[in-house]
């Protein structure tokens, strides 16, 4: 693909992670192009988290264990800037204010009470998935990981498309927002959940429909809360970004748990 090269993938990994990897580059081309790679930084993120929980399974800790290894992966690897963004735009969009009032909330260091409810909540039910599904054995919880670290990137790929206004003139959001084709996006989100189901099929039965699933149901409620704070903010900020990013990968888990 031609997305892939060095300076893009150098901003997916810089931006998305806490990989030494140095941004070279900060401009419109090279955000594009690093907003098409992110859901490879998804999937090394994804396969950490899976190591994380295979190792404690390894060393004869229980499912659960192994669960809350694999969801403090993601956390650490993105210094918490996706749970942080989740919970400032939980507080925002449950202040009722209007948009800029709610951004400016969003902007505190505080986490309000709506915040940290919606953390409590969304880590709970990342936990409880992984545990179900390590339960049924390492390959299940660590595919569930993969899937669901990919899709939340993917989540930004879509997110950073071309139509998509930015709510402020500075930040992760101003950066990447409008930049991707809407045709490539489509194509990377093509290509992501058929690699997806590939990922289920090696789990045998329905694993490769379920993981399709997964993955486009973690999308479409993605985009959903996307329009929200479209309308609700004038436009995207990092805030945002972290919110769809967990978001989508919550809703991945809860798909393959569901299945």
């Amino acid at each position: 693909m031609t997305f892939l090269n060095g300076h893009g993938l150098r901003f997916a990994f810089g931006t998305l992670t806490v990989l030494p990897v140095r941004v070279t580059r900060w401009d419109r081309d090279t955000a594009r192009t690093g907003m098409l790679c992110a859901p490879l930084a998804g999937l090394v993120v994804g396969v950490l988290a899976a190591s994380a929980g295979g190792l404690s399974l390894l060393l004869g800790s229980g499912p659960l264990l192994a669960a809350a290894a694999s969801a403090a992966v993601p956390a650490v690897l993105t210094r918490g800037l996706h749970l942080d963004g989740l919970a400032d735009t939980a507080d925002g969009l449950g202040s009722g204010r209007p948009a800029d009032d709610a951004l400016r909330i969003m902007k505190r260091s505080d986490i309000g009470p709506f915040g940290v409810i919606t953390l409590l909540f969304v880590l709970l039910a990342q936990v409880a998935v992984l545990d179900q599904l390590y339960a049924r054995g390492w390959a299940h919880g660590a595919a569930a990981a993969a899937v669901s670290a990919v899709a939340a990137r993917l989540a930004l790929t879509l997110a950073s498309r071309r139509g998509v206004p930015a709510a402020r003139p500075e930040g992760l959001g101003a950066a990447v927002a409008g930049t991707v084709p809407g045709a490539a996006a489509v194509a990377v989100g093509v290509g992501v959940v058929a690699a997806c189901a590939g990922a289920g099929a090696l789990l045998g039965g329905y694993g490769a429909l379920r993981h399709a699933l997964a993955a486009t149901a973690a999308l479409a409620v993605a985009q959903l809360l996307l329009r929200h704070c479209v309308r609700r903010f004038g436009g995207v900020t990092g805030d945002v970004f972290g919110a769809l990013a967990e978001t989508a990968a919550t809703t991945a888990l809860v798909v393959l748990a569901l299945g």
